[in-house]
């Protein structure tokens, strides 16, 4: 038996190229987003999936909406799929967390570093795979969507690759991206990574 699990990075919002958004409120997508959505609800709709999984956070929600829509399912909010609490650094801008040596920290000891006032990553990876094992518990096969974002994603990645966390450097995880996970027990593989709909389709 065997559990898929296709994982959704959020779409674009407006402030994702230049501002750590973290967990502020009322982030939604832009007008490319929504356009990256509705790319991932066409590629997704034929996969046969029996539940949608989401962060509670607003660009998530949007995200996961027109995939609901294309399969019929209602997005289920999932705080264990939420945004790293970034503490302090949250609402800041990159160019000024580059002045922050804690934030040069935090990007070289992902294993060890946490944000100020937030959280590690150690924290998240065990939160996502705890939501995780959870899900497998309750249905050991069959195929799950889930929306959340990049280093929450990473997270659930690295651990399957049997990577240390500061691993998050070697793949990426785009924005309206979608990564698939093959889980069983004690095991599991990546059947696909940082696939872009959205990006086929305007190459199309």
């Amino acid at each position: 038996m065997a559990l898929t699990l296709f994982l959704v990075r959020h779409a674009a919002h407006d402030r994702v190229a230049d501002t750590l958004c973290g967990r502020m409120a009322g982030i939604g997508l832009g007008a490319a987003g929504r356009a990256q959505a509705a790319a991932l609800a066409a590629r997704l709709r034929g996969e046969a999936i029996a539940a949608l999984h989401s962060s509670p956070l607003r660009r998530c929600l949007e995200t996961a909406a027109p995939i609901g829509a294309a399969l019929g399912l209602e997005p289920l909010a999932e705080d264990a799929l939420a945004e790293i609490d970034f503490g302090e650094w949250t609402g800041l801008s990159f160019a000024r967390l580059q002045e922050d040596p804690r934030w040069r920290h935090w990007n070289s000891a992902r294993d060890e570093a946490a944000a100020p006032g937030g959280e590690s990553m150690r924290a998240v990876q065990r939160r996502v795979l705890d939501w995780i094992c959870a899900v497998q518990e309750r249905q050991p096969e069959g195929r799950i969507a889930l929306v959340s974002h990049g280093d929450v994603i990473k997270a659930a990645i690295s651990h399957v690759l049997g990577l240390p966390l500061q691993g998050y450097e070697r793949f990426d995880i785009a924005p309206a991206s979608l990564t698939t996970l093959v889980l069983w027990k004690g095991g599991g593989k990546v059947l696909g990574l940082n696939e872009q709909p959205f990006a086929a389709k305007e190459a199309a």
